[in-house]
């Protein structure tokens, strides 16, 4: 008997084109002999709708105009006798109760990649793809992601963190502290969203007023001269690495920017492999492990780095639910370590059903 397979996708998130897009190529690769697969597309304003897992998105090959389709059931996921179900909440009676067997969270950046719907998870009894709440929620905030890898003792970019109700650091305080040119982020997003490579310090805050706009916590970042590598992780207490993948900004894109990524089919070469000699390459996949120790990972995670000059490695940072786009490097780096699309799926969600069975044992009552 096959087992419900429940997709989370879209989102709340400024990311919500590009988690449609991954879930199209989950929901695509998906094993239909082993699971039943039925999405749940969250909109703009946090409403779920279940939706046909055929055509669930309307514009699915333009990454500008993708949109979840129209005539979706909305739902809400609860739990019935110890196990998490949707439930209609539409008023009809002929709608029964779907149980969850696993869910797979497609669901880029805030209310999704960040520990709240993990939580929510946890909280209805379902196993699920990825990493726990706490991981999930650490390696989101960029700020907190660079002081648990400083501490395990990875090289991590110099930064300043600026809040929307602090002071902000003047031009002089970071050209003496990072020096020019410095990357401002939201601490609390991914897809590049928010971002700007800024130059000078009349552009700075431009930049800042920029990132402000997607969080309250902005990261202003060091310049690294090197190379962008890429590298799959896969696991729980004993993961594994695929192989490195590298990315080479194209043409007027001075980084792998959103559009870079999304918009222009030539805004960057993804070079998978990555053209790395076999020592580095081993140090990449090593030091990935060690970055996922770190922040407590399972399930998945794409660890990215820069790869300096002089031939060392600094961790750039750690993607819980990495891109599952037409293009994406995850995916791509498990077939070239020869696991394919569908095969990977399937190994997340038995990862996810291993977690949840480990901690399914644990104390709940005091003796």
């Amino acid at each position: 008997m096959s087992k419900h397979l429940l997709v989370l996708c879209g989102g709340r998130s400024a990311e919500h084109e590009v988690a449609l897009l991954s879930a199209v190529n989950v929901v695509a690769a998906i094993d239909r002999e082993r699971f039943d697969p039925v999405v749940v597309g969250i909109d703009r304003d946090g409403t779920w709708w279940r939706l046909d897992p055929d055509s669930f998105v309307v514009h699915a090959d333009d990454p500008a105009r993708i949109s979840l389709a129209a005539g979706g059931e909305p739902v809400a996921l609860t739990m019935r006798d110890g196990t998490g179900v949707l439930v209609a909440i539409s008023g009809k009676t002929d709608a029964s109760p779907w149980p969850v067997d696993v869910a797979f969270p497609v669901l880029h950046g805030t209310y999704g990649e960040d520990g709240t719907v993990q939580g929510l998870l946890e909280i209805m009894n379902v196993p699920y793809v990825g990493c726990d709440p706490a991981a999930s929620a650490n390696c989101m905030d960029k700020v907190v992601t660079k002081q648990l890898l400083r501490d395990a003792g990875l090289a991590v970019a110099p930064w300043l963190t600026v809040s929307a109700a602090g002071e902000r650091p003047g031009a002089r305080v970071v050209d003496e502290m990072l020096g020019w040119p410095v990357f401002v982020k939201p601490a609390r997003l991914g897809s590049s969203v928010g971002i700007s490579k800024v130059s000078r310090a009349a552009e700075l805050e431009e930049a800042l007023a920029a990132a402000l706009c997607y969080d309250t916590k902005v990261l202003i970042e060091a310049f690294m001269p090197g190379r962008e590598i890429e590298c799959a992780v896969l696991g729980n207490a004993a993961p594994r690495a695929a192989v490195p993948g590298e990315v080479v900004p194209q043409g007027e894109h001075g980084y792998y920017s959103y559009e870079a990524k999304y918009l222009d089919e030539d805004g960057a070469l993804l070079m998978a492999p990555a053209d790395l000699d076999d020592t580095t390459a081993e140090r990449v996949r090593s030091t990935a492990l060690r970055a996922y120790e770190a922040l407590g990972c399972s399930g998945m995670a794409r660890v990215d780095f820069f790869l300096l000059p002089d031939g060392s490695l600094v961790v750039n940072e750690i993607n819980t639910i990495p891109g599952f786009t037409r293009i994406s490097m995850y995916p791509r780096l498990w077939r070239l370590s020869g696991m394919g699309y569908s095969d990977l799926i399937t190994e997340l969600v038995r990862l996810a059903e291993e977690r949840y069975a480990g901690r399914a044992g644990l104390c709940t009552r005091l003796p």
